[in-house]
């Protein structure tokens, strides 16, 4: 009899444990607005780049400067055989000078006829015939000038000189090559900007304000800092990345933000209203995001689900499913079960 009544006792304070309400810590929701920090990486790149080549073409005979060498406008950077277009320009020169032989002569015998027709001793159409001569060998003065002048630039084009100032920051052709005309021999980055160049995804370009300031630094050495203001975005997403191409200008870079170096941009997204809910309290309903929400009236708890816009390392960002004044639980969440009572240990307002 007294062994029974141990055992009655026994089960009665273990019904009592189970029927008490669970501690757990929670919540009190409350709206807010957030501005996410995103960091992006990227790499230096100049503002303006410009390729240059030979307008005609030929072989290589002379390459004067090479990668990352500084050029001054006028400088001269590579040059071609100049055999072809030297030759060339003394055959102009030959046409020229043949041309203005005849026209002196076509003028010498235009005059004569003019003198023997004003006395008439020959006819109108001889007088006609002189004239016209005289008008041809004009023309072809102006024709073999005009190809002279061809022959001159085309020599002059064995040149290959910049008209801006600026960096070397690549090299198409080397000496001895036969390269055709158009062809890249360098590419030369302007004096005069520096972009910082990041593919940024569709959701940071809706967030950001287009005029919001970027932080930039180098991914190398952070201590290595810079403002950077944004200049372009492109208008179509890259179809492989689905990224747009940002170009930020970088404001006063540095000596050491060299080009083609690593760099890091960061830039605060616009605050939007929103609920940020520790990482804790989420759970799962229905393969989606969900939570335990308490009713302050009767302590029992009943899963919700919620919609999320994105995560961070110590919150998550809800769009829809939670109201100011709603208390969730944020620790504890894996033992419950719904319409289960509980006890509050801890409440944040």
């Amino acid at each position: 009899m007294i062994a029974f009544l141990t055992l009655s006792g026994c089960g009665g304070r273990e019904e009592d444990e189970a029927s008490a309400p669970r501690p757990v810590r929670a919540e009190t929701i409350a709206k807010g607005k957030f501005g996410e920090i995103v960091e992006l990486t990227g790499s230096i790149q100049p503002e303006n780049e410009v390729a240059l080549s030979f307008r005609v073409g030929g072989r290589i005979i002379e390459r004067l400067v090479g990668t990352g060498d500084v050029v001054k406008p006028g400088q001269l950077l590579a040059r071609l055989d100049p055999q072809n277009e030297q030759n060339a320009l003394r055959s102009a020169q030959a046409r020229l000078t043949a041309a203005q032989g005849r026209l002196r002569e076509a003028r010498n015998i235009f005059a004569r006829e003019q003198a023997l027709l004003a006395r008439r001793y020959t006819t109108k159409t001889r007088f006609d015939q002189a004239q016209t001569a005289v008008e041809t060998a004009q023309s072809d003065i102006e024709d073999a000038t005009a190809q002279l002048k061809i022959a001159q630039d085309r020599l002059g084009y064995t040149e290959l000189k910049t008209d801006d100032a600026g960096t070397i920051v690549a090299r198409g052709a080397e000496r001895g090559e036969v390269i055709q005309a158009g062809q890249l021999i360098f590419r030369l980055a302007r004096q005069g900007g520096w972009d910082a160049v990041f593919d940024v995804p569709a959701r940071v370009l809706n967030a950001a304000r287009r005029d919001a300031p970027v932080a930039l630094s180098l991914t190398d050495d952070p201590t290595v800092t810079a403002a950077g203001r944004v200049r372009q975005i492109d208008p179509a997403a890259d179809p492989n990345t689905q990224t747009f191409r940002a170009r930020v200008t970088i404001l006063s870079p540095p000596p050491a933000m060299r080009l083609g170096a690593s760099i890091t941009g960061s830039i605060r997204l616009d605050p939007s209203p929103g609920v940020a809910i520790p990482p804790s309290a989420l759970t799962e309903l229905d393969g989606a995001p969900a939570v335990w929400m308490v009713d302050p009236k009767t302590m029992a708890v009943s899963l919700h689900k919620i919609g999320v816009s994105r995560f961070s390392s110590d919150a998550v960002f809800v769009t829809e499913g939670l109201k100011p004044e709603d208390i969730i639980v944020t620790a504890g969440v894996q033992a419950l079960h719904p319409g289960q009572k509980v006890r509050l240990l801890g409440s944040k307002q």
